[in-house]
Parts: structure tokens; C-alpha cells; sequence
């Protein structure tokens, strides 16, 4: 989806909020579809024209996009729904947004990530590989990486976005037999639990 860089964050806030709200019904007519949108989403419809332009303009390239519909009822209300290419590009905005936060003091405790994807996830299995990469997980074995910080919920988000619930466990471990390498690569050398 190409969606102007000025656009793009109104057009990320409007798909995440449909794809956690589900089909919205907005009581407007076609002109005043955005400000009961919004309403919903508990923004505040902006006074300048300019701004009311760049929303418009966001939600209706939403609609020219086919990731979002509008669907009339016979009693004049419009529901607003991500389309299936819609909610594909929500689950995507999720997966990028994802980090995790690395608290002040470790609480002693190592986070084990396994996982046996089947071949036929084979992307999921390297998306999921991906972002343990990009978190900076250390990895053990081909399948089983470690990290000192609470993940629980960002990695169930990922499993949960792919569809991987019966193939990735999280572990916690007190322990890890010669973890000197793994505390050299967090910098928990110093630290003390």
C-alpha cells in the first residue's frame, strides 16, 4: 500500500483502530463519516481545514485501496470494516510496531524462546526468527534463543499474528549452564541479580 509519508500515520491509526474495534457503525452521511470515525476513536476532529483534508484524504485512500469498506444500511448508518487485504495490513503495522523494552535492573531470570515450526510456516518460522534478531535475542540453537528481559507479551503477539500458538514456548530459567557469553552480549556482566 503507498500511502503519502504526511498520510501514513493517519492511516495507520484508522486501520488499527477497525481492526480492534471490528466493523464500525458511524451514523453520518458520506461528508461526516471521518468526524464520527473519529468520534469513535476518541480523537478530537480537527479545526483547520488543512488537517480535515489530510484525514479525509488518509481514510478515503484507505477505501480506494480496498482496505477499508463502507457498507450503507437501510436505516442511513455506515459500517466501517477493514477488508481481508485491510486486516493483513493491520497484522503487518502490529508486527512492525513491536519492541521490547529493556528495564534498569535485570530480575535474574532468562527468557528461553523454542520453537519447531513445520516447513509449510516456513515464513512465519523466519519472520519469527527475524524479530528475535532484531531484538537482539542470543541465539542458543537453530530454534531455541534466550534474552534477559520480560518478552512474554510482545512473543505471544507475534505467535498469535502468525498463527503459531501450538509451536513456540517461552521458558524462564534461573540458570543457564557457562552463560558468560550470554551475559557479555546483554552487558549483564556487571550487574549483579
Amino acid at each position: 500500500m503507498r500511502i503519502r509519508r504526511k498520510y501514513k500515520e493517519l492511516a495507520k491509526t484508522i486501520l488499527l483502530f477497525l481492526a480492534t474495534a471490528g466493523v464500525v457503525a458511524v451514523a453520518a452521511t458520506s461528508p461526516l463519516i471521518l468526524v464520527a470515525l473519529l468520534k469513535r476513536m476518541g480523537k478530537r476532529y480537527p479545526t483547520k481545514a488543512e488537517e480535515r483534508r489530510k484525514i479525509a484524504t488518509a481514510f478515503y485512500r484507505l477505501k480506494k485501496s480496498r482496505l477499508i469498506v463502507l457498507n450503507k444500511k437501510k436505516d442511513g448508518t455506515f459500517l466501517v470494516e477493514l477488508t481481508e487485504n485491510g486486516k493483513q495490513r493491520a497484522k503487518e503495522i502490529r508486527y512492525q510496531d513491536i519492541f521490547i523494552q529493556r528495564p534498569k535492573h535485570w530480575d535474574g531470570l532468562w527468557r528461553i524462546v523454542i520453537f519447531d515450526i513445520p516447513d509449510k510456516q516456513k515464513n512465519a518460522r523466519e519472520a519469527l526468527r527475524n524479530r528475535l534478531r532484531e531484538w537482539n535475542f542470543f541465539k542458543l540453537q537453530e530454534s531455541v534463543w534466550a534474552c534477559p528481559w520480560p518478552c512474554e507479551k510482545e512473543i505471544e503477539l507475534v505467535v498469535a499474528l502468525f498463527q503459531l500458538y501450538p509451536f513456540v514456548n517461552i521458558i524462564h530459567a534461573k540458570s543457564i549452564k557457562n552463560d558468560a557469553q550470554l551475559k557479555a552480549h546483554f552487558k549483564l556482566l556487571s550487574q549483579h541479580r
